[in-house]
């Protein structure tokens, strides 16, 4: 048995239903779950990460991806405790910003520390620090280090730039005009020509 913390649209739910007899996904977002990949042994629930409807003991594992930082920790912890069986597994994963070559890094840099650096929220800083100052109240163990690899062409890039929160609360705040079209000339000159591969490092934490 596996629970999925804050789920969206179950993209870890999926993976653990390929390992596991039974998957619980829960969200607050009954949008989000609408949308979320359906398999037999996938059950998604509308719930909150601190008040679950869970019997005592009763799972394997308990993950939650790129979301922990948004929690009240405490609040979460207690149920993660409680719901868990004796042995069981408590992993947090999600990933930090993208590092892809040294023209494009310092650009990219620039846009994430500099013009945007006070537009994060402050729960950011978690990711910032790799989760390592998250509250960890498990016997810790070690893990190796993983990244997400992709190719992407220009566009991919400044698609995915364009979702960054920050970057929407800059817009919002300086007349919706985007901090990208002043970085857009050095960004190009930086990419080049084609495609590049990106790597994302993966923040992970895993405890029993």
């Amino acid at each position: 048995m596996a629970w999925d913390c804050a789920t969206g649209n179950g993209q870890v739910a999926r993976e653990l239903a390929e390992h596991f007899t039974q998957v619980f996904a829960t969200d607050i977002s009954e949008n989000q779950l609408k949308h979320a990949v359906k398999k037999e042994n996938i059950t998604y629930l509308i719930e909150s990460s601190d008040k679950s409807s869970f019997a005592d003991e009763t799972f394997n594992l308990i993950t939650v991806a790129q979301a922990i930082h948004w929690f009240n920790f405490d609040a979460f912890y207690a149920e993660v405790k409680r719901t868990l069986r004796p042995g069981g597994i408590f992993a947090a994963f999600g990933y930090g910003v993208m590092h892809i070559d040294a023209e494009v890094d310092a650009v990219i840099h620039k846009l994430y520390k500099g013009i945007l650096g006070g537009y994060w929220d402050k729960e950011r800083s978690y990711i910032d620090n790799g989760y390592l100052d998250i509250p960890f109240p498990f016997q810790e163990f070690s893990v190796p280090q993983f990244s997400i690899k992709a190719s992407w062409d220009f566009d991919q890039l400044i698609g995915y730039l364009n979702t960054w929160s920050a970057l929407q609360h800059y817009k919002k705040a300086n007349d919706n005009i985007n901090p990208l079209d002043s970085l857009m000339p050095e960004l190009e000159i930086a990419w080049g020509a084609g495609e590049k591969e990106v790597n994302f490092p993966i923040l992970l934490r895993v405890g029993q």
